[in-house]
């Protein structure tokens, strides 16, 4: 392959990258009137969910299209974290803030506006991974796209009328906001080797497990749930883990 085939090739996993930050672009505006009739059955909502986990597949996809076309690239590392801002950050931050304005109009308005902590600990959170060499096969701290898979869940549950005070709307908006930026030790999906059924490993399970059982009798809700048992199994993880460190010193 020559020069010039080997450079437009490299470009190809970019552009399934940028589609990630195009599908959250056009739910950040569909959000604009959550009121307003949907499409093919589905609300505005249920629309803009479904663009947030098309992102997440595109995000999945050019990282395997990258290693498949042997493309990777400095760029294509700070163009995906740009993209994982729009989608995974600002997108459910912006959708946060028009569902609670929507579903809780009678609360005052800078409610809502919490939201905003969504977005501004999401790009922390980017930074610090983008420098952080600790976080090479796990994670420290709530990834960023398991943050937008909760706020999924979260308003789902606030759509469906789920109760809810405005304290307590806050407190989760901060709690989950924070969780991106903590460092507590969370376990990823990357498995190296031949499977072992060690601790890490019936983690991923329960929690694959956990999550199908949660939206299949909760729904779209469950999701929140779902990471809600990420983070339990994650701590519990890290506790053993620093045990037997301490155990073996």
């Amino acid at each position: 392959m020559d020069k010039k085939a080997k450079g437009a090739v490299s470009w190809i996993p970019n552009g399934v990258t940028s589609l990630s930050l195009v599908c959250g672009f056009i739910a950040i505006v569909l959000s604009g009137n959550l009121a307003e009739e949907g499409f093919c059955g589905f609300s505005r909502l249920e629309v803009c969910w479904m663009l947030v986990g098309a992102s997440a597949v595109f995000d999945f996809l050019d990282g395997m299209v990258a290693r498949m076309l042997h493309a990777s690239s400095s760029i294509g590392k700070e163009l995906d974290s740009l993209c994982d801002l729009v989608s995974f950050g600002v997108t459910p931050a912006v959708l946060l803030y028009n569902t609670l304005r929507m579903c809780h109009g009678e609360w005052d308005a800078w409610v809502a506006w919490v939201a905003v902590l969504v977005a501004a600990c999401g790009a922390l959170r980017l930074a610090k991974f983008n420098v952080d060499t600790r976080q090479t096969s796990s994670f420290i701290g709530l990834p960023i796209p398991a943050n937008a898979i909760f706020w999924i869940g979260f308003m789902a549950y606030v759509n469906d009328g789920g109760s809810l005070s405005t304290v307590g709307a806050c407190a989760v908006i901060v709690c989950v906001s924070l969780l991106m930026v903590s460092e507590l030790p969370m376990f990823s999906f990357k498995i190296k080797g031949p499977f072992k059924a060690d601790m890490l490993n019936v983690c991923r399970v329960l929690l694959i497990i956990s999550a199908l059982l949660l939206v299949i009798f909760l729904g779209v809700e469950g999701l929140m749930w779902a990471i809600g048992v990420y983070v339990l199994l994650s701590a519990a993880d890290a506790i053993l883990c620093a045990s037997r460190s301490h155990a073996e010193k």
